[in-house]
């Protein structure tokens, strides 16, 4: 078999690279395209990244574990999914990313999260690397004991490759506190243990006060910082939200809080557009249809007679827009739509929504648009302050992790004005990604080669 090099540091070379040895793992390879083509010029000025097979191993995980979960159904039928986990990148600190459970988990799937957790970690300034897990395994209208018995089993092989000091995964799409609590108990059970080896626990076994709304949170304190470089702030900003799960919920609630009004949220089968605005009252009535009832988000529009469609949000007036929903959801027909509509920000609260047309056209176009390794930071921030809470068997307070967290959000714009500011613009997704490979690369180097 020839061996595979990377001869030539060009943009086209590397991605060569990575299609010849992912073949068919279109995400991984749409997330590394993402950060090398800004990555790749800073490169070529800065002689000290220069040395060989850094990249190379850059943008090849660690490890990469796949392996079966088999569990009894309600009926007592045995079934069987795969599990994952793919530990990264170790140079800043022990893998640290969320559990995925959905139908379309695949390895690819995976090892893009995995990849974007890497620099989204650096950027917190936390010592943490990156890596990413899940299984293709469907929660949605599982029991209680179903779900019970996947994580238990899940956990059982899991356990294997984490620790408090070695990896340290956390709850993502599918995985919210019931699953995080059956895996937590699990490893306790297999370990006799208590430690800090899971994020987004309960509070009452070691969890930490605002993990719930942090991600959420922490998109809107970023944009604030955004629109403060020559808009204002969001004060007054008409919003329009893709999602009505935990991200979409707790980004709605805080728009809210600091004076938006948010005219729009989704599901998977269509989007509300409520033109008088969604108030505390509204959205306390879509987290009790979502959180308690697992209802779909027509039943907004008939109890407020408002808008309906089976479409995407993004066909609405807004200010803001703020993908929290899927992967590739905003392509370059919506983003058009969007600059139509002279939308004046565009900030991710999902992980990699936006296709790469799509950046390219709200680039050129003027709109500030920010990636979500930056933006939607605030979810992995507060899981790295529960680790620490955990290590120093310390409960803060919920004013003081908010406050940590609007700090931190904070420091990581200023990084990517830092290395994204040209003359009187900022290209933040260049920004978040040199300030990312920064602090990953010099921490690799100064290993040495491992």
């Amino acid at each position: 078999m020839e061996d595979i090099r990377l001869k030539d540091l060009t943009l086209d070379s590397i991605l060569e690279l990575v299609k010849t040895k992912n073949p068919e793992q279109k995400e991984f390879y749409q997330a590394v395209q993402e950060v090398m083509e800004t990555v790749v010029p800073f490169i070529k000025d800065h002689k000290k990244y220069q040395q060989s097979g850094l990249i190379e191993r850059l943008l090849e995980p660690e490890r990469s574990v796949m392996f079966r979960v088999p569990w009894e159904d309600k009926d007592g039928t045995y079934r069987v999914n795969r599990g994952f986990r793919v530990q990264f990148n170790s140079a800043l600190g022990p893998y640290k990313g969320g559990l995925r459970f959905h139908p379309s988990v695949n390895l690819g799937i995976i090892k893009f999260l995995a990849f974007e957790q890497t620099f989204k970690n650096s950027l917190t300034g936390l010592p943490l690397g990156g890596g990413k897990g899940g299984s293709d395994f469907n929660p949605r209208d599982k029991t209680d004991a179903e779900v019970m018995r996947f994580c238990q089993s899940f956990m059982s092989e899991l356990r294997r490759y984490i620790s408090k000091d070695t990896d340290v995964p956390a709850g993502d799409i599918g995985v919210g506190e019931r699953e995080i609590g059956y895996m937590f108990g699990q490893y306790k059970r297999l370990t006799a243990e208590f430690t800090g080896v899971i994020t987004g626990k309960g509070l009452a076994y070691g969890g930490s006060k605002v993990r719930t709304q942090s991600t959420g949170y922490g998109l809107l304190y970023f944009v604030n910082e955004m629109l403060k470089e020559g808009h204002g702030s969001i004060d007054g900003k008409t919003v329009a939200i893709s999602g009505s799960g935990n991200v979409a919920q707790f980004a709605c609630e805080k728009a809210i809080d600091l004076g938006a009004q948010v005219v729009a949220m989704s599901d998977s089968n269509g989007s509300i557009y409520d033109k008088d605005g969604i108030d505390e009252e509204k959205l306390n009535y879509i987290k009790h249809l979502k959180n308690m009832k697992r209802g779909r988000i027509k039943e907004y529009a008939e109890k407020y007679n408002s808008e309906y469609k089976e479409v995407t949000p993004w066909n609405v007036d807004c200010d803001v827009a703020l993908p929290c929903a899927a992967e590739n959801e905003i392509t370059a027909k919506e983003a058009k739509t969007l600059v139509k509509n002279k939308v004046i920000c565009v900030a991710e609260g999902a992980n990699m929504p936006c296709t790469v047309d799509a950046i390219k056209i709200l680039q050129e176009s003027g709109v500030i648009y920010a990636p979500g390794k930056a933006t939607n930071a605030g979810g992995v921030a507060v899981s790295g302050l529960e680790m620490t809470q955990n290590a120093n068997r310390l409960s803060w307070s919920f004013d003081t992790v908010d406050e940590r967290l609007v700090k931190i959000m904070k420091r990581i714009h200023k990084k990517c004005v830092k290395y994204g500011k040209n003359r009187d613009q900022i290209n933040y997704l260049k920004g978040a990604n040199i300030a990312g490979f920064i602090k990953v690369a010099d921490a690799m180097i100064a290993q040495g080669n491992v």
